[in-house]
């Protein structure tokens, strides 16, 4: 059987990562790169020793030897460009944030439900092996009823600068961007619950502060003033009854960066963020367990691997997807009520979804 044909869109920081997935996938050929700066895409798929370059989604599509896409470009880009390329009979592995609004969100999972094209959301933590090995204790039993989540990302100094910081094409801050995907890893972790009311804040009080800190993940057009909070939080509240607290933050004046993902249930508990470890009781007793894997913490290479190779193969129809756009529809729906409760200052109840 032929290698499935993927283009790459969007030629940004994140690109790579997708790029370098691809490269470990052998039923998948990267045929072309496709970016509206066209000396962007060339660069790198020359880096990568893909063979064709597109400046225009028109071009990409009618490119006949794409059949599936990954798409990496700004946040407020991808509602439409992942409806056009379903539209087109391309299968899509969409960035997080699925979209920057619930309204948009809702479009693509409508274009994906009659199509019969592999619409997939770039949940990339729910791959890694702390996760995967924790997901079958969860689904085994072994925590109980999960009732209470905690979810943080944060950060001293860390905005990526550039889009990342206009509101117009990124949807929000940190939030939206890093605070998704802890978000994300917890409700997936509590079996997906129904969310029915979010209580947030948002904070705009330290903004970028370029040059601060320790060199990270940065965007690759920096240099334009920011318009996103730099600090958000908040409680979301499940029709189960279960709950969970959320953090996340760009910039923030706290004594170290903190990273951690916990859920908690009648049976048990677990921390799968710093690094997987679970605590139940035995015999009278408490107990803590550490899985025996290859990486108890997240590892980014693991996940983005586990990550392609699933669409991959959701493509090729040996899987069915695990973060289908359904998923992506529900966390924009939480992320866009927190915003929502910060701007009213006050409880936001939801529309069941």
């Amino acid at each position: 059987m032929s290698r499935l044909g993927v283009a790459v869109l969007g030629a940004g920081s994140i690109a790579s990562a997708h790029l370098d997935a691809y490269g470990q996938q052998p039923e998948a050929e990267v045929v072309a790169v496709c970016d509206r700066h066209p000396e962007r895409a060339a660069a790198l798929a020359a880096r990568y020793g893909v063979p064709q370059v597109h400046g225009s989604v028109s071009a990409l599509l009618a490119d006949e030897r794409v059949q599936a896409v990954s798409l990496c470009t700004a946040n407020a880009s991808h509602a439409e460009l992942a409806v056009a390329l379903i539209q087109a009979g391309r299968h899509v592995l969409v960035e997080k944030p699925l979209a920057t609004t619930l309204a948009d969100a809702q479009a693509v999972e409508r274009a994906a439900a009659t199509s019969g094209r592999v619409a997939q959301v770039g949940f990339v933590r729910r791959f890694s092996g702390n996760v995967v090995a924790l997901k079958r204790f969860v689904d085994a039993g072994d925590l109980g009823e999960i009732y209470y989540a905690r979810a943080a990302n944060l950060r001293r100094a860390g905005h990526p600068g550039g889009w990342y910081g206009d509101r117009d094409r990124s949807g929000g801050g940190p939030l939206i961007d890093i605070g998704s995907h802890v978000l994300d890893l917890a409700w997936y972790l509590m079996g997906r619950p129904e969310p029915v009311t979010v209580s947030g804040n948002t904070y705009a009080r330290l903004g970028e502060r370029p040059g601060v800190g320790p060199r990270r993940y940065r965007a690759t057009d920096t240099g334009r003033a920011s318009s996103v909070e730099d600090l958000a939080n908040a409680v979301v509240r499940f029709a189960n009854g279960a709950s969970l607290l959320l953090e996340a933050s760009y910039s923030l004046h706290a004594p170290t960066d903190r990273l951690s993902v916990s859920v908690h249930g009648d049976r048990g508990g677990a921390d799968v963020e710093p690094e997987l470890r679970i605590a139940t009781e035995r015999h009278g007793t408490m107990l803590n367990l550490t899985p025996q894997i290859d990486h108890l913490s997240f590892d980014l290479d693991e996940g983005f691997s586990g990550e392609i190779g699933h669409f991959v193969r959701c493509c090729l129809g040996q899987e069915a997807s695990l973060a289908p756009v359904a998923d992506g529809v529900a966390v924009t729906r939480m992320v866009e009520a927190v915003y929502a409760s910060a701007a009213a200052g006050r409880e936001i109840v939801l529309d069941p979804g």
